[in-house]
Formats: C-alpha cells, structure tokens, sequence
C-alpha cells in the first residue's frame, strides 16, 4: 500500500439489542436489530470499501449485528473479536486502532455508544457535504455507521485528523 492513499475507517454500530435478564455482555439482538442488520450490510456494501480488517465488540449483539451484516458485502475481511471494544471510550478506541498494522488499509469496527458515536466526533476535523450535520441531527441510533478518512499511519491516527466522508442510519 503506498502511503499517499488515505485510509478509511467505517464505525458501526451496533443493530437494536433486547433487554432479558442476562448481562450486558450478553444480550442479544431485538427482532427489529435482526432486520436492521442485514440493511446495514447493504449499505456498507454500497460504500465500494474492500474491507481488510473487522474489529468486533465481544459483546453477543455486536456479533450477532456483524454475523448478518457481513453476509450483504461482497468478500468477507478478516474478522478479530476484541475485548476491549466492549464498553470503550473514544481514546481506548484510537489506541485499539493505533495497533492496525500499516499494511491495512480500510478498517470496520463493530462497537457501542457512547464510544462510537464520541470517536466519529472526536476523529472528523472535517467534514464533506452535509454529514457532519445528518451525524448531529441524528446521533447515532442502532445500526448506524460513520465513514471517515485520514492520511498517515495508522499510529498516527488522533483526534481531528480524519475527514467524515458520509454518515448513515436506518430510518425510525
């Protein structure tokens, strides 16, 4: 990979959870999580992003989301389940991201809010078109996804250097 070409970095995530009388950890996916996934998948097919790498939450609705939204891509990336995903501020999120080997070029990390949506926010010190604006309006329900991109090293990634090229969210 040259180093001129900028990386990208999908964050997702996760589709609507249930509430049982399990752990956090542990709680699966709503009916309404199970549908949303699979159109989140499409959508992230719709990007043209060759993912080389998917960093996964532990969590059991962070697996399940991943399972039915990978089967809409056109080639699956190298999965890794990471632990410290789960329940991540934004800077534990960057310095996950920070360890990506510079051979990686597009990364998809499955995780939760509040990190997710504080890391899309910390990382974009710009913006293209109206995604910063939809991101705010919207927040960052179930399901949604942040795109960003940065030039550099994947050690050098910290807050303001990457763009937001697009943002999505299924509709309520």
């Amino acid at each position: 990979m040259s180093s001129a070409e900028p990386r990208r970095i999908v964050l997702f995530r996760h589709a609507k959870a249930d509430w049982p009388q399990v752990s956090d950890h542990e709680r699966p996916l709503a009916d309404r999580g199970r549908m949303d996934a699979p159109v989140a998948g499409r959508k992230l097919a719709d990007t043209g992003i060759p993912f080389d790498l998917a960093l996964c939450s532990t969590a059991t609705r962070t697996r399940e989301t991943w399972k039915l939204a990978v089967q809409e891509l056109p080639q699956r990336p190298k999965t890794v389940y990471e632990e410290r995903v789960y329940e991540a501020s934004p800077g534990e999120l960057i310095a996950v991201l920070n360890e990506t080997p510079d051979d990686i070029r597009d990364v998809l990390l499955i995780g939760h809010n509040p990190g997710v949506q504080g890391l899309a926010e910390v990382l974009s010190g710009a913006a293209e078109g109206d995604a910063r604006e939809r991101m705010s309006r919207r927040g960052f329900p179930a399901a949604a996804f942040a795109v960003l991109s940065f030039d550099g090293s994947w050690k050098g990634l910290e807050p303001g250097v990457a763009t937001l090229l697009d943002y999505w969210a299924p509709s309520e």
